[in-house]
C-alpha cells in the first residue's frame, strides 16, 4: 500500500535516454498534493490518507467542504482521493502537509491509474475486436455483426456476460510497470515512459509499482 499521487495528464512527447535512443513519454502535471485528512484504525477502522490536488475557488465549494478544508488548514482543492496506506507511512504525514513530486525518482517503476477515453456505443468489431464477416455472395447486410448469441437446445437463453455491442471505454484502467524517465521538481512535471490512460488534462493517480 502506497500513496497515490494525483496528477493531470498534459500530453505526450519524446526524450532521449542514456543510450541515445528516442523514447515516447507522457508528461504529467504533478503539482504539490496536500494531505486533507488522516484516518486511523482507532477512529475509522482503517488507515488512509485523503489527498487533495488543484486549487478551487472558495465560492464554488459547499460550506461542509469549506469547513473540511479549514480543519486541515489547506485551501479548497479541486480533486480529492483517499489512499490506503500502512500505519508506518501514515505516521510520516499530518493534515496540511504537502507531498511533492520528488517522492518519485528517475528509473523508478510506477503504476498509473486513470479513466479511459469514452467512445460511446460501439459494435462488437470495435469493442471486442471481432473479425469482420467475409464479404462474399453468401453474406448479406451482416458484415460487422456478432453472429448467433444463443446456445443450442439447452440452455434456451442468452448466457450472461456474452460479448455484445454497448458502451466502450470510460472505465478505470491501470497501466503497470511504467518507468519514470525524468522528474522536474522546479516545474512540477513527471515524465513517464509510454502511454497512460485517459484524455489530455484528465486526472490520473501515480503510485509505486506493486
Amino acid at each position: 500500500m502506497a500513496i497515490e499521487f494525483l496528477c493531470r495528464k498534459i500530453g505526450m512527447t519524446r526524450l532521449f535516454d542514456e543510450q541515445g535512443q528516442c523514447v515516447s513519454v507522457t508528461v504529467l502535471d504533478a503539482r504539490p498534493n496536500a494531505v486533507v485528512q488522516k484516518k486511523t484504525p482507532e477512529k475509522d477502522g482503517y488507515t488512509a490518507l485523503q489527498i487533495g490536488s488543484g486549487d478551487r475557488s472558495r465560492k464554488n465549494v459547499s460550506k461542509a467542504l469549506q469547513k473540511h478544508f479549514e480543519k486541515a488548514g489547506v485551501a479548497p482543492k479541486r480533486a480529492l482521493h483517499e489512499s490506503r496506506v500502512s500505519e508506518e507511512d501514515a505516521a510520516k504525514y499530518e493534515p496540511g502537509q504537502e507531498i511533492r513530486v520528488d517522492v518519485f525518482s528517475a528509473g523508478q517503476r510506477v503504476d498509473v491509474i486513470g479513466t479511459s477515453k469514452g467512445r460511446g456505443t460501439t459494435g462488437v468489431v470495435k469493442r471486442h475486436n471481432f473479425p469482420v464477416h467475409t464479404e462474399g455472395h453468401g453474406t448479406h447486410e451482416f458484415f460487422r455483426h456478432g453472429g448467433s448469441i444463443g446456445a443450442n437446445s439447452y440452455p434456451g437463453r442468452v448466457i450472461k456476460g456474452l460479448r455484445m455491442a454497448g458502451r466502450y471505454g470510460n472505465e478505470r484502467v491501470t497501466t503497470r510497470n511504467l518507468v519514470v524517465m525524468r522528474v522536474d521538481p522546479a516545474k512540477n512535471l513527471l515524465f513517464v515512459r509510454g502511454a497512460v490512460p485517459g484524455h489530455n488534462h484528465g486526472l490520473v493517480r501515480v503510485r509505486p509499482a506493486v
